[in-house]
């Protein structure tokens, strides 16, 4: 239900983006449908436009008054469609088309991130047929695609692992040809999201699957969210700051959420990326932290949307 009295988005007509051409097509839907459902709420006209590559011609024959992107992954998050967006004229929101691609690129983000002096994992690009071939890096460590999100092509090469992963050289790998390969960080998955400039929490996201994939992200119970996480408060304060900094480094706009390993052992806390479109399924963190701090589901997606803008 609404915690609104009256219907804040009356009159405002509202595209949202959902679905697209990536592997997080699925997720995307969810969080596209559960962004239109508040809109509703709030009383705004709402279209629900699956994005294919006729995306110019759907908006430009709904004429909406601003878009809600909540697409995920390649080509809906990575400064695709926000060029689209740019071209057409229309206001959006999230991210704009250079710090959507500079995120969406794990190799270039680091690179920005670091420069910053962010402190990001070693490693770096490999061609999968190469790292399929042999351990290119001494195990444990982590193989990804350098343009996914949503955990899709992740694998864990455990420590006294004989091979790597032989998925790498599949016929049907469409995943690209160039893999972020980086040195396994031990410890707890923290995430911090960033609403505007200002970082909301820290969560610690406990998988019940041994590590945070996909299923462990939307699977129904796949991870367990302690908000706040409980943390010494030096390394608290460290994420919240840092997950800002990253933010601002590499040009965000609106809601970003930044992944962190923190290995309490060694007191080391390393981002591993920013997602510049948080999802905002019934398991979001960025949804969970925003309650946390004392704005509701609709407060939020109402922020995001009064944040939209072009150019951005």
């Amino acid at each position: 239900m609404t915690s609104f009295e009256s219907a804040p988005l009356a009159g405002r007509r509202i595209a949202v983006l959902m679905g697209g051409l990536s592997p997080e097509r699925e997720v995307s839907l969810v969080s596209g449908r559960a962004y239109a459902q508040s809109l509703a709420r709030m009383g705004a006209e709402v279209i629900e436009i699956d994005a294919g590559r006729d995306i110019a011609q759907a908006l430009t024959a709904v004429r909406p008054d601003l878009v809600l992107n909540a697409l995920h992954g390649a080509w809906g998050e990575d400064g695709c469609v926000q060029g689209v967006l740019e071209t057409l004229g229309l206001p959006y929101t999230h991210s704009g088309v250079l710090a959507s691609a500079l995120a969406m690129d794990k190799a270039k983000s680091k690179a920005v991130l670091a420069a910053a002096g962010i402190r990001v994992p070693g490693g770096g690009l490999f061609n999968r047929h190469e790292a399929a071939r042999d351990h290119v890096l001494a195990p444990p460590y982590v193989v990804k695609p350098n343009a996914q999100g949503s955990s899709v092509g992740v694998f864990i090469v455990k420590d006294g692992a004989n091979r790597p992963p032989q998925e790498l050289a599949a016929s049907d790998w469409t995943l690209g040809e160039e893999v972020m390969i980086e040195p396994f960080i031990p410890g707890k998955e923290l995430t911090v999201a960033v609403l505007g400039a200002k970082a909301l929490a820290v969560t610690d996201i406990v998988p019940r699957t041994g590590h945070y994939d996909y299923e462990a992200k939307y699977g129904e119970g796949g991870s367990i969210h302690v908000i706040p996480a409980q943390i010494p408060d030096h390394v608290t304060e460290a994420a919240l700051r840092m997950a800002e900094r990253a933010h601002d480094a590499l040009g965000c706009r609106g809601l970003t959420r930044s992944d962190f390993r923190y290995d309490g052992v060694n007191d080391d806390l390393v981002l591993l990326e920013v997602n510049t479109q948080p999802g905002f399924t019934p398991t979001s963190l960025a949804p969970e932290q925003a309650a946390y701090v004392g704005m509701d589901f609709d407060r939020l997606v109402l922020w995001i949307v009064e944040d939209a803008g072009c150019p951005r």
